[in-house]
């Protein structure tokens, strides 16, 4: 498979913290790939530097060729990497209709398209197709505030998957989803995705929800990279089964213990 993200020796320092340190990752084509670690561990700030939303000390980011380091979000997001949020950046008053005109508004704009309507016939044709793609588009005209949390984690992801990139970053796709809302949940997201043959790099905490999707596996720890391999080895490897999924599993003890 041919590479489209090459991360080297990348850095992320805040004043004398470390959140990140020789970082190096390659992601290929249509690759489904989890990032794993414990809260803490350098993985958001990962992300956030390959899209943009941090600058790295030292390093290099390199997607499809091309220096990316230290650019702005919406210059990497129009180069084919975007991502959704752990928390998704949605108003609630606006229809997931009105979130997806805007998303296509927004995309004619980044191509120098100033007059673009708001609305048009064939954007709102090709947004619910692509709210079908992630099976949303029976919901396109209600309000997002009424809508439930799964809803709304499809629609952040159906709005990175307006400008078809080659690479989409998922922050936990499944936190706050129901137990057993998560599978279906990421069954319609893969099967999204799989429309556009875009590599996915996801960040997760539920290893079940690894073990199913992901081919392979990148653990974070303290800001570093501590494994890096096929889905099973990694999660095999002594150091990601005492400081990753043991730290992951005792979390949820204790916090089932509050519930």
């Amino acid at each position: 498979m041919k590479p489209i993200l090459e991360v080297s020796d990348l850095n992320k320092s805040f004043g004398a913290v470390t959140a990140a340190a020789d970082i190096n990752v390659t992601i290929h084509e249509n690759e489904m790939v989890a990032v794993i670690g414990s809260n803490g561990a350098g993985k958001t700030t990962f992300v956030n530097m390959v899209t943009g939303y941090l600058k790295p000390t030292s390093g290099r980011i390199q997607f499809c060729g091309k220096d990316i380091a230290g650019r702005a979000p919406r210059e990497i997001s129009r180069s084919g990497i975007c991502r959704s949020f752990q928390v998704a950046q949605l108003f609630p008053e606006m229809t997931i209709l009105e979130h997806m005109m805007l998303a296509f508004a927004a995309l004619q704009v980044g191509l120098k398209n100033y007059f673009y309507p708001l609305h048009s016939q064939a954007a709102e044709t090709r947004a619910l197709e692509v709210l079908g793609d992630f099976g949303i588009a029976g919901h396109a005209n209600a309000r997002v505030g009424a809508l439930a949390q799964g809803v709304r984690k499809l629609l952040d992801i159906a709005i990175a998957m307006v400008s078809r990139p080659q690479l989409l970053l998922l922050d936990e796709p499944t936190s706050g989803v129901a137990i057993e809302e998560k599978f279906a949940l990421m069954e319609t997201v893969m099967g999204g995705v799989r429309q556009t043959k875009a590599a996915v790099m996801f960040i997760e905490h539920d290893m079940e929800i690894v073990s199913q999707y992901a081919r392979r596996v990148i653990a974070f720890y303290e800001g570093r990279i501590i494994a890096n391999g096929p889905t099973k080895e990694v999660l095999a490897h002594a150091q990601v089964r005492e400081f990753i999924i043991g730290e992951i599993q005792e979390a949820a003890i204790v916090a089932s213990k509050h519930d």
